[in-house]
């Protein structure tokens, strides 16, 4: 099913008058037709007290697992009923848009619910009537707010402005992947779609294999990528300057916080929503680059990040929830722009549905390479050796899919 979202088909939305310079503005007006459902993104962070209200109503223990159930279960249906949106903005709106604060409250409301969802769940897991099940599916479903809130981060990080650089960190605080803001722009933007990049997974290479060495290849390159920084400024990287270790000391902060006022006995939910929070993160990384590679031109440089290194989905429920984080390749094109102004790109590889249900046939990997593989050798017209190929697999890999050429050879 495919929704149409043309401007014209959207009542109700907010209306920009275009001016052609200094003079009276045209009548030329455009509708966002997503306006008000960015606010969607919002039950996000609400979703632990959903939990709560259904528990409360139904008395049933499976709904502080609802966090969960909500994103593999209920979002993938979502995602094929609501159906895709691949209208773009007009490039003389693109401005307007970007400028207009309100979409920036978006994007802000998700920390004071995401923390005010932490600290009354730290409140069950220390005071609750909860057993140990019970408090693990809550921990799961904080892990949720925690997982997307660093999507919230990535929004936030790569602005110009002081301020959203800073509430960045505090999102990434709950999950203690505050190296993600440095590691991101100014690790995976450069060698994006390269085997040299951690957080771009390769054909032939599971989720499982991958998870492993993007968290530790990301936090070691954030790392070196920040010593380095302050190194040119003629500065130890022991110093909370070093931005790194100062977002690092914000979780250390939080986590204390915490533990002072509901006890030691919440830490075991708290790194478990953690834990499950960032790996939310990388998988999402793990189908946004699969297979995708930026070839060598002569002088031995790789190709610029073009539409074609992405995958993307214009699927509208997750879209709404992620803050268009599916329409990854102007991302990479145009890192600073805003959620609401990036645009579909005809050339870009599509994913076959939304964020949530390729997450699931990533957890699944023989699906997953069912789906996803023969996607991978489509778009490089059936000759496998110019995708970026799992090491260990590469074997296994031309020998099933060598186009003529190589078996001639």
């Amino acid at each position: 099913m495919v929704v149409d979202m043309n401007a014209a088909s959207v009542a109700g939305d907010a209306r920009v008058e275009l001016g052609l310079g200094e003079g009276s503005p045209t009548a030329a007006s455009w509708r966002d037709g997503k306006r008000y459902a960015w606010l969607l993104g919002l039950l996000v962070p609400a979703v632990p007290f959903i939990a709560w209200g259904l528990v409360s109503a139904t008395g049933l223990g499976l709904f502080w697992w609802f966090g969960p159930l909500f994103v593999f279960g209920m979002m993938p249906v979502l995602d094929n009923v609501i159906g895709t949106d691949r209208a773009n903005p007009p490039d003389s709106v693109i401005a307007w848009l970007e400028a207009d604060r309100y979409y920036r409250w978006c994007t802000y409301l998700y920390l004071p619910l995401q923390y005010a969802s932490l600290g009354w769940a730290a409140w069950e897991w220390s005071h609750g009537q909860l057993g140990v099940v019970d408090k693990l599916g809550l921990a799961l479903t904080v892990g949720i707010v925690s997982g997307i809130a660093i999507n919230t981060a990535h929004e936030l990080g790569h602005k110009k402005e002081q301020l959203e650089r800073w509430l960045s960190k505090i999102a990434l605080a709950q999950t203690g992947y505050g190296h993600f803001y440095i590691e991101h722009n100014r690790g995976h933007h450069v060698r994006v779609a390269t085997p040299a990049d951690p957080a771009s997974s390769r054909l032939g290479e599971s989720f499982w294999e991958f998870l492993p060495r993007t968290v530790v290849g990301s936090l070691r390159s954030g790392w070196r990528l920040e010593a380095d920084r302050l190194r040119r400024l003629g500065k130890r990287p022991w110093t909370l300057r070093n931005d790194v270790l100062n977002a690092w000391a914000m979780t250390g902060l939080l986590f204390a916080a915490l533990l002072a006022g509901f006890g030691v006995g919440i830490l075991p939910y708290l790194l478990v929503q953690a834990v499950f929070g960032f790996c939310l993160l990388e998988v999402v990384n793990y189908l946004e680059h699969y297979g995708l590679v930026r070839q060598r031109q002569a002088n031995g440089r790789y190709e610029r990040v073009r539409a074609v290194h992405s995958w993307n989905s214009n699927n509208i429920s997750s879209n709404v929830l992620l803050y268009h984080l599916q329409r990854h390749s102007d991302h990479h094109a145009n890192p600073t722009r805003r959620f609401q102004a990036l645009r579909h790109f005809d050339e870009a590889p599509q994913l076959p549905s939304g964020y949530a249900t390729m997450i699931v046939l990533a957890y699944l990997t023989p699906l997953w390479r069912r789906v996803m593989d023969p996607r991978v050798l489509a778009h490089y017209d059936g000759d496998v050796t110019r995708a970026n190929i799992h090491p260990r697999a590469r074997a296994r890999l031309l020998a099933r899919y060598a186009p003529a050429t190589v078996d001639a050879a």
